[in-house]
């Protein structure tokens, strides 16, 4: 099961515009989930509560994935740009705060994502996200290298802005450096968006890794 998290700030789109990456997966005999999750501005801009109900959207799958025929030991998740900072939040998870075993996820594609916020902070996204120094700490992943177990890929496009850039290079190296299972990805001439399109091809650069990681 590969479990999507979609992108849009924090603030837009929605599990309908995931779809089309559904038939690669099927093809290979997955099954593909995009999730629907509040947006922060109906959460008084905290993403701590955002990325709380994206890791009980993953768990509800865990648990319930033999009943649509999915196998529960094999759920991998993924997620684009803001999904990818989210799906990288859900990877430092303590699964058993919701009723699951450690290891419940058996990996992470993190696609043109934010992996530590103090710039997002700096951003005109604080206009809508209510930053503090405690949610800044909790939802940068980067810091908090040592809840990650499970293998991690990494992906950007080459023509996305620096920021992107630099932070999918840090958080690749960082987790490198703890020793941690991870390969970075780069799409070359690829933009911010047009590198989730080919998370729907089995040729393009995250559909690739998406199926190299999860062993289909």
């Amino acid at each position: 099961v590969f479990v999507f998290v979609h992108g849009g700030i924090w603030l837009y789109l929605n599990a309908a515009m995931s779809g089309f990456a559904a038939e690669m997966f099927l093809d290979r005999g997955a099954h593909f989930v995009a999730l629907d999750f509040p947006p922060v501005s109906e959460l008084g801009g905290d993403l701590g509560l955002m990325a709380d109900s994206v890791r009980r959207g993953i768990a509800w799958v865990v648990r319930n994935a033999e009943s649509f025929g999915g196998d529960p030991d094999r759920v991998y998740i993924g997620g684009h740009s803001s999904g990818g900072h989210l799906a990288a939040v859900a990877l430092t998870t303590d699964w058993a705060m919701y009723g699951l075993p450690p290891g419940a996820v058996k990996g992470g594609l993190l696609m043109s994502g934010m992996y530590d916020l103090a710039p997002v902070r700096l951003s005109w996204r604080r206009s809508y996200i209510a930053f503090t120094d405690a949610m800044e700490s909790a939802m940068s992943p980067e810091r908090h290298l040592d809840r990650i177990s499970a293998p991690v890929v990494v992906s950007c496009g080459t023509l996305e802005t620096p920021e992107f850039i630099r932070q999918a290079e840090d958080f690749a190296a960082a987790l490198a450096a703890a020793g941690k299972p991870v390969e970075l990805v780069i799409g070359r001439d690829y933009f911010h968006q047009d590198i989730w399109e080919t998370l729907g091809n089995p040729y393009g650069v995250n559909g690739r890794a998406a199926l190299a990681l999860m062993g289909l």
